[in-house]
């Protein structure tokens, strides 16, 4: 505005390029001195954003406040510079000059006024989000520590009942894995306010219950391990293998006289890393699918694990259960590599 106004000043005059620079500078001054003062008093209204046209009205009060002190402000400040350069400064007459300054006053309070809201509904907007992210995310983390808490006195539960069911028959058997359930619950315990864990840590977890039940059934299952060590560093769902192998005992181990040979893998898939456990001998119920199973209608575990992935990586993590011919059953698990 100063650099037109000294151009349209320099087609008339040759001399004094200080006064349009004045006037500008004076309007300049003046307009953000009542632009703060009304941002100032209309901030406890920032509220009635949602409603547009009772938050420009607040605003519009503001208004008649331009109209009366912007010409005696800006008009004094260009009066004192003027007498101090020894010069005088005139202009219309008074009714003019305020109906021509109020009139720009106008035009330049509304844009002003709808700049502000966009700006302010704009903050407002990303407000919002960043605090209904703030909600979403303590609202899974309170569901993955029910999740994760959900575990472990179910895992306890279970692994005291297998040895309940030696305590008669075989005591040296049962104080075995009485030493070897204190071993697994050590290591819970270490994990036991993590969400997730590295695939080592996962493993010295499966690891533990596998020697558990293999002390029980030590006749008639045979495990497998076969675990790509790249992956050893990345991220998994705390206790998540667990349940699935605990599904192979129970529904296949258990039910079978044959022995079972179990394979426990990891291994990489692209981006991928895949989790799988299977058996040689489990069958699914007729009717279920890879995204259901005889194994996920009733099981805590299972629906606990789904419930898991869902929260941590949405569609970016999945899980089936696959039947195998001529017999077994896979379950595999799928999720991001991140070390």
């Amino acid at each position: 505005m100063n650099l037109t106004a000294v151009q349209e000043y320099l087609r008339d005059h040759q001399t004094g390029l200080w006064k349009p620079i004045v006037w500008e500078t004076s309007s300049a001054l003046t307009g953000t001195l009542l632009l703060l003062a009304q941002r100032h008093y209309t901030r406890r209204y920032d509220h009635l954003l949602a409603q547009p046209l009772k938050w420009f009205t607040r605003q519009l009060a503001w208004l008649p406040v331009y109209w009366v002190l912007f010409v005696p402000i800006a008009f004094g400040i260009r009066y004192g510079v003027y007498a101090l350069a020894g010069d005088t400064y005139t202009h219309l007459p008074w009714p003019q000059t305020f109906l021509y300054e109020d009139v720009k006053m106008t035009v330049f309070f509304s844009i002003f006024a709808t700049i502000m809201f966009g700006v302010l509904s704009y903050h407002a907007m990303q407000n919002e989000k960043l605090r209904v992210e703030r909600v979403n995310a303590s609202l899974r983390e309170a569901q993955l520590l029910r999740l994760t808490q959900q575990m472990q006195p179910h895992f306890l539960f279970n692994a005291l009942n297998t040895i309940s069911s030696l305590m008669h028959s075989d005591v040296a058997r049962a104080d075995a894995m009485l030493i070897q359930l204190a071993d697994v619950l050590r290591a819970t315990l270490d994990v036991s306010e993590q969400h997730q864990v590295t695939l080592a840590t996962e493993l010295r977890l499966l690891r533990g219950y596998a020697a558990l039940m293999c002390e029980r059934f030590s006749d008639r299952v045979h495990i497998v391990w076969d675990i790509d060590e790249t992956l050893l560093d990345c991220q998994v769902p705390v206790m998540s293998m667990q349940p699935l192998l605990e599904n192979i005992f129970k529904h296949t181990v258990e039910r079978r006289r044959q022995a079972t040979t179990i394979t426990i893998s990891a291994s990489r898939e692209q981006d991928a890393m895949v989790l799988r456990l299977e058996d040689d001998g489990g069958t699914l119920r007729a009717g279920d699918g890879a995204a259901a199973g005889a194994r996920s209608g009733a099981g805590i575990g299972v629906r606990n694990l789904r419930e898991r992935l869902s929260a941590m990586h949405g569609a970016g993590a999945t899980f089936d259960l696959i039947q195998l011919a001529p017999a077994g059953v896979r379950a595999e698990m799928r999720l991001p590599c991140a070390s």
